[in-house]
């Protein structure tokens, strides 16, 4: 379905539930959160129903999201009838990647096509700093296993923080020299937790290019959020994601649902349409979807305002 800008929305992102097994300093507070009741959650079929109907639409895209979705007992089962509905033919997960090496095999059985793996660092102990508590080694053995099964493009989203991990980007550069993985420089958006971080961690990704010369770009689809560039005879590829000084609103295709059952048609606008009270009539849910799809707003304001207007904190949203 195309929204009253002209763009072909068809890409569903879900958030399963705001809970966590990471600590991540641009996320989470360090103390860790309130966690919803398990009643204000949705259940997995009433993400059904809404995914059914965002289908009907025209939403063939489907990525589940948390806080971490692999803490969702069941996850995989959610993945299997997801995979069962007319229209649906990729669906995708961000995860930590703490918990996916266990589980990467009855995923891929369930219908899962793809991973992003979330991970700022390749130094042990700076990985403990950034997430508070997590094991580098789990992430790189579930790198490892996706990439054994085939879940491919195994895509490793890196934020990028001045006096963090910036030291670091040669040796994720040379990461993609020997396996075939899209590292995604993501930029420090001023949402959330971020927004301690924001003015002295931002980086800008034009210094990286300038600094690495022998980045080729190469060619990059329609709607991908990510500048794709990649190093002479490497296995992977480099991506740059750049929300704030390079902003791709003209050609965004997707709108996401929060754990609590809320349409986010723009992940940094204020705007959300509840949808819990129409799950039990297919037809109004569907008119409620299509009323949000087409009036997607045009664009965020990040750059002008240095902030998000969403009110939400990312675990509540999703990645």
């Amino acid at each position: 379905m195309r929204d009253k800008q002209g763009r072909n929305i068809n890409y569903l992102r879900v958030s399963v539930t705001d809970r966590c097994n990471l600590r991540c300093i641009y996320c989470m507070p360090e103390d860790g959160i309130e966690s919803l009741e398990h009643d204000d959650i949705l259940r997995f079929e009433d993400i059904l129903k809404i995914v059914k109907s965002a289908a009907s639409l025209g939403i063939n895209k489907v990525r589940y999201t948390g806080g971490e979705p692999l803490v969702m007992k069941d996850i995989d089962k959610l993945i299997y009838e997801t995979s069962r509905l007319p229209g649906i033919d990729d669906i995708a997960i961000t995860t930590n990647g703490i918990l996916l090496s266990d589980m990467a095999e009855d995923l891929k059985k369930a219908g899962l096509k793809r991973v992003n793996i979330s991970l700022d660092t390749l130094n042990e102990d700076k990985f403990r700093s950034i997430t508070r508590i997590g094991n580098l080694d789990k992430v790189l053995e579930s790198i490892d296993k996706c990439l054994t099964l085939g879940l491919k493009p195994v895509k490793i989203n890196t934020v990028l923080m001045r006096g963090v991990n910036d030291t670091e980007i040669i040796d994720f550069l040379n990461l993609t020299k020997e396996m075939p993985v899209e590292i995604r420089f993501i930029e420090l958006m001023p949402i959330g937790e971020s927004i301690k971080l924001y003015e002295e961690s931002k980086v800008d990704f034009s210094e990286i290019l300038k600094q690495y010369p022998e980045l080729i770009q190469i060619e990059t689809e329609k709607n991908s959020t990510a500048q794709l560039y990649k190093l002479q005879g490497a296995k992977g590829k480099i991506g740059f994601i750049s929300p704030i000084s390079c902003k791709f609103c003209p050609d965004c295709n997707k709108i996401r649902l929060t754990s609590i059952g809320k349409i986010k048609p723009c992940l940094h606008s204020s705007e959300e349409i509840d949808l819990r009270e129409y799950l039990n009539n297919e037809e109004l849910l569907t008119m409620k979807l299509k009323s949000a799809i087409f009036n997607k707003p045009l664009e965020h304001h990040l750059q002008e305002e240095n902030a998000s207007r969403s009110g939400k904190m990312m675990y509540q949203i999703g990645g």
